[in-house]
Order: structure tokens, then sequence, then C-alpha cells
């Protein structure tokens, strides 16, 4: 495995590329565009990288289909830590473009509801196709298929175009949530801040079956902040469900939460506990009362007691 390698969902002048250079360890790795998420983490996958950093979830828009699909079948991976990018997108051209010569625009799909008003109100008859990633649609634009792209405004030196507008948004401080992405090993330790990632299976589909997934977190006092479900593949009707939830695996409250479903669901795939970008350590919500480490041990040995005619 190249121990110095990470690949990221290209090509150069992505968000995702902008959002891998926050990271300190950048600096000292060789960051490789893939074509997709799924070559970014095959990449991972046969050995070629140690890591790849992928968008996962959008402010505006909501899961990112390809990443949350890709982590939930093939080899396992796991999820180390997460970047929170805000995104704002400038109208890219060629030089001596303007405004009314745009017939034609692309852009990343997750882009389009980002712009959807923007386009009414400034661009109503041109064409939208999607781009496999916003620098895509740059390349694209540079290479005279399309007319304008939505991209991030730092792409266009890389493509040798010009910014017509910037600024573009229709949500104010819309972001993207990037996870970096390696093959799994023991989690980091926990920081007080912390968010564990999983894809669970329902057994089958009957009354109740999703409030019976959620009270596994509900009951322990575990906040869910993310639950989206994907298609298996297996028949209409029949799904999985991506979660995030705060806290940490080696939590008391997350750790029984997990075996609850894992008795329960034909599978579970743990995606990883790490720290949640933008909170500082020891940051995270206080815990409902009831719900803490020193609360289960003491209730443990409660039971202990019970069962030993102790009591």
């Amino acid at each position: 495995m190249s121990a110095t390698r990470y690949t990221y969902l290209g090509p150069e002048g992505t968000f995702t590329e902008a959002a891998l250079r926050t990271l300190p360890e950048a600096a000292t790795r060789e960051l490789v565009p893939m074509v997709s998420v799924p070559a970014a983490l095959d990449a991972v996958r046969n050995g070629e990288a140690a890591a790849a950093l992928v968008p996962i979830e959008n402010s505006v828009e909501g899961g990112v289909t390809a990443t949350l699909d890709e982590l939930a079948s093939g080899k396992p991976l796991m999820i180390y830590r997460e970047v929170l990018l805000p995104i704002t997108f400038a109208l890219l051209v060629r030089p001596g473009t303007k405004l009314s010569d745009v017939k034609t625009v692309t852009g990343h799909p997750v882009a389009q509801p980002q712009v959807r008003n923007w386009l009414r109100a400034h661009l109503p008859d041109a064409v939208w196709e999607s781009a496999a990633s916003n620098a895509d649609g740059a390349r694209l634009v540079q290479e005279g298929r399309f007319d304008a792209a939505f991209a991030g405004e730092f792409a266009a030196a890389t493509y040798g175009l010009e910014a017509l507008v910037t600024e573009i948004h229709d949500a104010q401080n819309a972001e993207t949530r990037f996870v970096l992405v390696g093959r799994p090993a023991r989690p980091a330790a926990p920081t007080g801040a912390d968010k564990t990632s999983v894809v669970i299976w329902q057994r089958d589909d009957h009354p109740g079956a999703l409030l019976e997934l959620l009270q596994e977190f509900a009951v322990r006092g575990v906040n869910l902040m993310l639950l989206q479900s994907r298609p298996t593949g297996a028949g209409i009707g029949n799904y999985c469900f991506a979660i995030d939830a705060e806290g940490h695996i080696s939590d008391r409250r997350v750790g029984e939460a997990l075996m609850g479903l894992k008795r329960i669901c034909p599978k579970v795939r743990f995606l990883g506990s790490y720290p949640q970008a933008g909170v500082a350590a020891g940051g995270g919500r206080p815990l409902r009362p009831g719900t803490s480490d020193a609360e289960f041990v003491d209730a443990a040995e409660w039971l202990a007691r019970c069962q030993d005619g102790r009591a």
C-alpha cells in the first residue's frame, strides 16, 4: 500500500480537492484525482492509496448517494475523519463569453439544486447537462462542449477560464461534508465530540420496522445526525439505512445501541467513529440523564448484585 498517496474525486479543481487541502497531512501526501467516487475508494481497497476523500452530504441536497452506496457495498472501508467546506459557485466561461452567450451549462448533479433559482432568474433558457464533477464541467467548457460550468472560482485558472459571475448560491451558508476513508482498523480514541456511522439492513418490511431500529438509539439517549434510506437492489420496498449518530463506539450508550441493532438486523456495517468537524474536543452535546458511561456501569453492577443476591 502507498502510505503517502491520497485519492479524491477529481479532476483537479474540485471542491473535494479544496477540502482535502485543508487537512494538515495533505501537504506531505501525493494527491491523486480520480474520475469518480467508486474509483477513488477502489484505489484504497486495492492498496493503491492509503485514504480517499469523497463527498458524503450536502446541506441543501442531502446525502451523496454515490458515496453512501459505495460504503454500503463492496469490500468494507472505514471513515477516519470528516471535513466541512462552505460551498459557493462561480459561473466559469471561456474568455470573452458574455452572459447572453450562455446557452448550455453543466456541473455536478449535486450543484444543480444549489443554483436552480439563480439559473431560473438569469439563464431561464439555458440547457443543463450534468458532469462527473464540477471541475470536470469546467474541463468540458474549456474543450468547447458547453458554454459555462458551475464550479469553484478557484478552478478557473486550472482550466483557462474566467469567472463571469461569482458568489452564486440559492441557500445561504451552504456547505458540503467530506469524509476521509481508509481500510478498516481500530477507531481513534474518543474526543468527547464524536460521530459514529453505520449502515443497517431491515430483516423484513412490516409496520413499525423502522421505528424498531430507531428505538435502539432513542432509549439509550443517542442523537441521530443523519438518516438516509437507500434501495438494496433486491426489489421495491427493500432498503438499507445510512445513519450518523452522536458519540463514539466506545461510549456505552452507542455500543449498546449497535449491539441492539446487531440482534435485530440481518446485517450491520460499521463505518467508523471519528471526531465531528468544527466541534472542539469535549464540546459535544450534553448527555441526557441516565446515558453516561458511569450510569451504564452503575446499572450493570446493580444487576450483578441482584443476580448474586446482594441487591
